[in-house]
């Protein structure tokens, strides 16, 4: 017990001491040994490599588990050296949910096989999620985790020791200026030396562990690649699951979907036309689709778009939202923002307008302009 109070006395005299010297360096009433600039240099790229290193890390824990729970369940599985236990992915969970569906609405209906197909599916979109997640974690998460938790604790350490080794020094030197008697500065002489000696040897050990920080960028690298590897992969399992699931359903709703348009079309008195998502032009990602060009007296192949004439009223000013390009020579071309004169004539689509620019006539669609007047 009286080890432990003197101990406790000791420590709390040294942080007594160390508290004034800070603050006389602070306030330049004491002498500071300033580390030389390469040794500054490879400290602060320290900080900052460990700085990005633990955002990057962070961010990449939410990336691959945005669940917050889930997160902190695996940080005491890890912490209490626990297998984590493996977690169905939502797309897993959503395909067997559409499977159990199935069975109530009848797998043999149109439905419950189509939910059956796309539920398979969407179980094998999670197997490949769970894939991805657990090669991240061992590729890129692990060495990022290890450098914080292993490299970095050692620098910090040998930092600390070293700011106590140069506050030591710097003792030593004020106490060698204080000192007047002979026996006095040769007793402080040699405690100077001594700390300089140590101050020395701990700046070339911290100096040795601060250079290999760019081994820790090597290493870094080489995970990222790894990572960006996982990623691509993943994806790429992603889009071929997709493509299969798309001609699965289209040879098997073949022959239904196409009836329904068609059931649908002629009750509003328009005949069917092609999917947009399947034909027409996509001028960009924000205009609309394509609208169908029905076979009726304006077909190109009874139009003749010369012999169409402007009613003498009716006819207005359009602006142009989006690019659009011809399909064939009964329709005009369109470039954004550009202004055209517009008309309709007698039994002609709703979708369609005939459009006129100088000399230019042609059909367009409505969807791609802005009446003006």
């Amino acid at each position: 017990m009286d080890f432990n109070v003197k101990k406790l006395a000791s420590d709390a005299g040294v942080f007594f001491t160390r508290a004034v010297q800070y603050t006389e360096e602070k306030l330049g009433q004491a002498e500071k040994t300033e580390l030389d600039a390469h040794l500054e240099n490879l400290i602060a790229r320290a900080d900052c490599t460990k700085n990005w290193t633990e955002k990057i890390f962070r961010q990449t824990e939410v990336l691959l588990q945005p669940n917050p729970s889930a997160r902190i369940e695996e940080f005491f599985y890890e912490k209490l050296d626990k297998k984590i236990p493996s977690r169905i992915t939502n797309a897993e969970l959503l395909g067997q949910y559409m499977q159990d569906a199935a069975k109530d609405f009848g797998p043999g209906s149109p439905y419950g096989s189509t939910l059956i197909t796309v539920g398979e599916y969407q179980k094998r979109l999670g197997g490949s999620e769970r894939e991805f997640l657990q090669t991240s974690a061992i590729n890129f998460l692990t060495p990022l985790r290890n450098f914080l938790e292993g490299d970095w604790k050692t620098i910090s350490r040998e930092r600390r020791l070293l700011e106590n080794r140069r506050l030591d020094l710097d003792v030593c030197k004020a106490r060698l200026k204080k000192a007047k008697l002979a026996e006095a500065k040769a007793a402080a002489e040699h405690e100077l030396r001594v700390a300089q000696t140590e101050f020395d040897r701990q700046a070339e050990v911290t100096r040795l562990l601060l250079e290999g920080i760019s081994s820790t960028h090597v290493n870094h690298l080489r995970c990222l690649h790894e990572f960006v590897e996982a990623q691509a992969a993943y994806y790429a399992q992603c889009h071929r699951h997709m493509q299969d699931l798309q001609k699965e359903l289209s040879s098997a709703n073949g022959d239904t979907f196409p009836n329904a348009f068609a059931v649908n079309a002629s009750t509003s008195g328009v005949s069917a036309g092609p999917s947009p998502l399947s034909t027409g032009t996509q001028p960009g990602p924000s205009s609309p689709s394509r609208p169908p060009n029905p076979p009726n007296a304006l077909e190109s192949n009874t139009l003749k778009i010369e012999e169409v004439k402007p009613p003498a009223t009716g006819t207005r000013k359009a602006k142009v939202l989006y690019d659009y390009d011809a399909a064939d020579t009964s329709e005009l071309s369109l470039l954004a923002d550009e202004l055209i004169t517009v008309y309709t004539v007698p039994g002609m689509d709703p979708d369609w307008l005939i459009g006129e620019r100088g000399n230019q006539k042609g059909k367009v669609p409505v969807t791609y302009l802005e009446l003006l007047s």
